[in-house]
């Protein structure tokens, strides 16, 4: 007796709950599902008492597989969703965080009404911050910078997909006084730099430390803040009068990193928390 697509969630909740956990297996089986039927997520309760077909079956099967070696699903099927819209992922980008949403959300708040502003997002991946932030506000220029040329052409195909116009650097932001120009000045400075440290891994999922690119992620316990520390050096120099820098941060590190800010002469500086209630972003001017 063939199964239907509901009954086959409990079996597929089974098999993974020794990997995550119940509500995170649910979200993974429906976007699984998303992909298979082109069915969203919202949608699921149309086809639940359908029998999927022999090919939906096998593919499912495959994802199935491959979830069990602790791959991520967005990495299985190589997009990930992001702030409404689908992007492209690989093993050479991060992939793209609800909390990653609410900063973008934020930079969209406060600039949306204004005009002709110059955007830079500094370790941008997938490309998901200023591309986002493209589609919403296109009266805007940007610019995104990664130091890995494999990351840039996962970003370069995500901005081309969604018909932005984002300018892409390949460059160590650790020299940047080696790579910019001091004319080059900005509006708005952003950046989701590593930040996790060393002593946190023993923390995280198995699937993020196997599968996500490392340089992306972590920064050596000794110096946690090495790149909001350059980061801030090249926002002194390079942004304008009035303009913003917008960090997301580490969770443990928001009164240093404010404490950073402050000492280079930051102002306005505000830490905001997620949706999961963790310091996670930082708005910071110079006057």
């Amino acid at each position: 007796m063939n199964n239907t697509w509901h009954a086959i969630s409990r079996s597929f909740q089974e098999v993974l709950q020794e990997l995550y956990p119940a509500s995170e297996v649910e979200q993974i089986y429906l976007l699984a599902v998303e992909d298979i039927t082109a069915t969203a997520p919202s949608q699921y309760h149309r086809i639940r008492n359908e029998i999927p077909s022999v090919e939906q079956t096998n593919r499912l099967q495959e994802i199935l597989s491959q979830l069990q070696t602790g791959r991520p699903i967005q990495q299985i099927l190589g997009y990930a969703h992001f702030y409404g819209h689908i992007f492209e992922v690989s093993e050479d980008t991060l992939i793209p965080r609800p909390e990653t949403e609410e900063l973008v959300h934020l930079i969209q708040q406060d600039h949306r009404d204004h005009y002709a502003m110059d955007f830079i997002d500094i370790g941008t991946g997938t490309g998901c911050i200023p591309i986002s932030l493209a589609i919403r506000m296109p009266q805007h220029k940007y610019w995104a910078l990664d130091i890995s040329p494999n990351a840039l052409n996962v970003a370069k195909r995500n901005a081309q997909k969604h018909s932005t116009n984002v300018q892409f650097i390949q460059a160590d932001i650790l020299e940047w006084d080696l790579v910019f120009q001091q004319e080059q000045t900005y509006d708005v400075i952003v950046s989701n730099p590593p930040y996790i440290t060393q002593a946190e891994k023993k923390e995280m999922h198995q699937n993020v430390l196997a599968f996500e690119p490392h340089s992306a992620l972590f920064v050596e316990d000794s110096a946690p803040l090495l790149f909001y520390d350059y980061i801030a050096d090249f926002a002194k120099s390079h942004l304008r009068p009035n303009g913003r820098l917008y960090f997301e941060i580490n969770q443990y590190l928001g009164a240093e990193t404010v404490e950073l800010l402050s000492k280079k002469g930051f102002r306005q500086i505000q830490l905001y928390k997620d949706i999961n209630g963790a310091d996670r972003i930082i708005r910071a001017s110079l006057l």
